[in-house]
């Protein structure tokens, strides 16, 4: 039985700043059905608590970093669902805290070697629990010095015969820090060069897990190809060009289960291919509940996000009046992030009442209920590795209105008039314009083609985005790491 430990900073419905966490919480669970030993590690951070099926380990995790021995507590528990493990790493120090990654002054100062140890405590984990893994699987920046070990101070142990792949989420966060951070993590010096770890005169977790992993994935075939130009490497296209036989892009899936209109409890009825009738009540519940005219014939469009440049919501927030002036249509934005484009959504809200409405914060049934009754949704963003709102939107029947980037492209099938095809709407430029005259195509397609617009309903709603074929794609991924780590042992030892 093939044995895969997954390695991330964040693991749904435990823990969640972004879409990583809901790849780990259910890849695994995939994976699981299909016959892999697969295993979690994550850190135990100070939002969560332990409950009460959780068993605590009776002796401490001894976790061997530069300055000697630093000690956790490991705890145990499994994924909602299946029983794939979850194994905690408590460390009071580290990880005791509610924020992630950073908190409202910015990065926490240590998230180097909070994360170094992280990295360093998933392979001592592994020796703790007498299960050394076929592959170590990580995940992002957080988690890149696994494959630096594996590649170092791991020769001559069990371990060398791991394989190591890391999955790059978002290539825009690298983790970098100051080179004395080898001295912490309890890595050799010669690693720090060009072709290792060192970028700009630091350190750089990702660099390091890109170049010593022994595969790379990103989490779509298109961004896969884009990251290696300039315009979107974020200065590592060249290595990533370098690494590009061995850097493959694998979509990902969803959580078909927690994200099923036909049993979704946050609707206020069922909404299906056969049954569309749910998604005219979602509707008139999302217009009560956010303030909107209560009106089943306007289009109402709406986004879930983060309220970032990199999501476009700059580009939306600058058309907004221009859309309500020259336009018949609603418009609901659930999320937060930059204050400006909070400001500027409050304010639009404002001069248009009863059309636009806008809710900061998360709200997780409001989400599900925008995704039922919205009849466009809107994913402007300039750069997206892969992005999970436009297939929630199509698999509960509300066409996507997307860039052309990254998984955008590789989801959305474009719209084709008089042909019955495409799942959605694309634009290419990121530009205020290109996206206000996409909307004004999407409004009047929804008004002059109703036949056209309701087969791109169906169109979208019968799209499997399930982790079933993602899920087979990192298996045969898993066996050719696998191959390609014993041919560079054989290489190595002759």
């Amino acid at each position: 039985m093939m044995k895969v430990l997954m390695v991330a900073p964040e693991v749904a419905p435990f823990v969640k700043v972004g879409g990583l966490a809901d790849v780990v919480g259910a890849l695994p669970k995939a994976l699981y059905k299909r016959g892999i030993d697969v295993r979690i590690v994550c850190p135990l951070y100070g939002s969560l608590t332990p409950g009460k099926d959780w068993v605590g380990g009776e002796t401490p995790l001894e976790v061997h970093m530069g300055p000697g021995s630093i000690f956790a507590r490991v705890w145990e528990t499994s994924l909602p669902d299946e029983p794939v493990p979850v194994y905690f790493i408590e460390h009071k120090g580290f990880f005791d805290r509610h924020e992630v990654y950073a908190g409202p002054w910015g990065d926490h100062v240590d998230n180097g070697e909070r994360f170094s140890f992280l990295s360093r405590a998933a392979i001592d984990l592994c020796s703790y629990l007498d299960w050394i893994p076929d592959v170590f699987h990580c995940h992002d920046w957080a988690t890149g010095f696994v494959p630096v070990y594996l590649n170092t101070v791991m020769r001559g142990t069990p371990f060398e015969h791991s394989a190591s792949i890391i999955t790059i989420h978002n290539l825009k966060f690298q983790g970098l820090f100051r080179p004395e951070l080898l001295n912490f993590a309890g890595l050799p010096w010669d690693v720090f060069k060009t072709d290792g770890l060192e970028c700009m005169g630091n350190v750089s977790m990702l660099k390091g897990g890109i170049y010593h992993a022994t595969k790379v994935t990103t989490v779509s075939p298109t961004y896969a190809e884009e990251i290696q130009g300039p315009e979107l490497g974020e200065g590592l296209n060249h290595i990533l060009k370098f690494r590009a036989a061995d850097l493959v892009g694998i979509l990902n899936g969803i959580d078909a289960e927690a994200w099923d209109p036909r049993k979704d409890a946050y609707l206020p009825a069922p909404i299906s291919p056969d049954d569309l009738s749910g998604r005219a009540l979602s509707k008139q519940a999302v217009q009560k509940e956010m303030g909107l005219a209560v009106n089943p014939d306007i289009p109402l469009f709406a986004t879930v996000s983060r309220l970032y440049d990199q999501k476009g919501l700059d580009l939306l927030a600058g058309i907004v009046d221009g859309l309500m002036d020259n336009m018949v249509l609603q418009l609901a934005v659930l999320g937060s992030g930059d204050k400006e484009i909070e400001g500027m959504l409050a304010a639009a809200a404002e001069r248009h009442p009863g059309r636009v409405a806008v809710h900061f914060g998360f709200n997780e049934g409001l989400a599900h209920r925008l995704y039922g009754g919205a009849d466009v949704f809107l994913v402007p963003s300039r750069f997206e590795p892969c992005g999970l709102t436009q297939m929630y939107s199509m698999r509960y029947g509300a066409p996507p209105l997307v860039r052309s980037t990254g998984g955008l492209v590789d989801t959305v099938e474009q719209y084709e008039e008089g042909r019955h095809k495409g799942t959605g709407f694309r634009f290419e430029e990121a530009s205020q314009n290109a996206l206000y005259y996409t909307i004004g195509w999407a409004v009047s397609t929804y008004y002059d083609r109703p036949e056209e617009f309701q087969q791109l309903i169906m169109n979208g709603m019968k799209q499997d985005f399930s982790w079933k074929h993602s899920a087979d794609a990192y298996i045969e991924l898993y066996r050719w790491s696998m191959a390609a780590r014993d041919w560079t042992r054989a290489m190595v030892s002759t």
